[in-house]
């Protein structure tokens, strides 16, 4: 018996099949349509129904070309249950080079949505209504905000059993335990039971190579997981590829100035060791930003000019430091062995290739 049609959109979908679905948001004021495009695509065999999404915030173009490869993969053809893949949530954002819709709303804080609502409420509402009900786990692409390189991680609130397989099977170096935001999309997911992982790499309007293959291989391994593709032939890999830290905090400067960073993404750090110089234009005070903890750096503030306050360093916390060590010792490697031309300057990583 042949398997259902997918709906969406009113839009039928057949089995074995994928199709380009435009979903209507609102319109510019040109009275230009502006639609939501989803690909859909829906195998012959029953299975989980997998949203993939980027650009939720319209100027974190990493999880744009995350999508787009992940399309290409030939690993697809063999699909089980049914893709959804939303490489541009936000399109105005996008289309405006800017995290935030032409209101200056969060759209990552506007669900559940409302029909009548504000204009980020009527997309939640409309992504809600038209997706995410039709959906049983969700991969949800970010990227640092400007000026702030992440490096690639894992974000989810380690709760659900399905959750803690999804990010582990993704195989990001670092595992965050992250409390859920009110209106963001995790936080509405979780409230369905709907498994939900963030995945973090790179920072806004800048592609980075690194961070971009580790999301299409780590797209794919939960696709794996969750037996929608074929396993892979051949030896397996280690399966411990993540650690998860115990928390994070961010490290922030104490005095306005110029900084000179020392310390270096994914670099381990103790207790009281300098990450930055911070200095007046004139070199008359200067101050050192000590770390406050032990842990790995997993986010860096690349813009030279700061003030009293302003969060430079985030750095992830561990119960066995040593673990988290082997876990980016392994990234570094894969990204050695895979990762032979970068799109962009790889200056951040230029620690992690020593």
């Amino acid at each position: 018996m042949a398997r259902a049609p997918f709906v969406i959109a009113g839009t039928e979908i057949k089995a074995g099949t994928r199709q380009t679905v435009e979903v209507p948001v609102a319109k510019l004021y040109t009275h230009t349509p502006l639609h939501i495009p989803v690909e859909v695509i829906h195998g012959r065999r029953a299975g989980p129904v997998l949203m993939v999404c980027g650009a939720i915030h319209g100027d974190e173009i990493n999880g744009v070309e995350i999508v787009r490869r992940v399309l290409t993969n030939s690993a697809l053809r063999h699909l089980r249950g049914t893709l959804l893949a939303v490489p541009i949530v936000n399109i105005f954002g996008f289309v405006q080079r800017t995290r935030y819709l032409p209101d200056r709303r969060d759209l990552n804080r506007c669900f559940p949505g409302s029909e009548s609502g504000s204009l980020g409420g009527r997309i939640a509402y409309l992504l809600r209504t038209q997706i995410m009900e039709h959906v049983t786990h969700i991969i949800d692409l970010h990227t640092g905000a400007i000026h702030r390189f992440n490096l690639p991680q894992i974000r989810a609130e380690l709760k659900n059993p399905e959750t803690i397989r999804m990010a582990e099977a993704f195989g990001a170096p670092i595992i965050i335990n992250a409390s859920l935001r009110e209106g963001s999309l995790r936080a509405y997911a979780d409230s369905l039971d709907i498994p939900v992982v963030t995945y973090e790499g790179g920072e806004a309007l800048r592609f980075d190579d690194v961070v971009i293959t580790s999301g299409v291989k780590g797209v794919i391994r939960v696709m794996r997981e969750l037996e929608m593709v074929p396993a892979k032939k051949g030896p397996k890999a280690p399966r411990k590829r993540s650690e998860t830290a115990a928390n994070s905090l961010w490290v922030r400067a104490d005095i306005d100035g110029i900084m000179r960073p020392v310390a270096h993404l994914g670099q381990k750090v103790r207790k009281g060791q300098k990450l930055a110089m911070v200095a007046d234009p004139f070199g008359e005070t200067e101050a050192a930003v000590l770390s406050p903890v032990s842990g790995i750096v997993i986010c860096v503030n690349n813009l030279p000019l700061v003030n009293e306050g302003e969060a430079i360093y985030h750095i992830a916390r561990f119960d066995v430091l040593g673990e988290a060590e082997k876990a980016m010792d392994y990234f570094r490697s894969t990204y050695e062995a895979e990762v032979t031309e970068a799109v962009v300057p790889v200056h951040p990583w230029d620690e992690l290739q020593k």
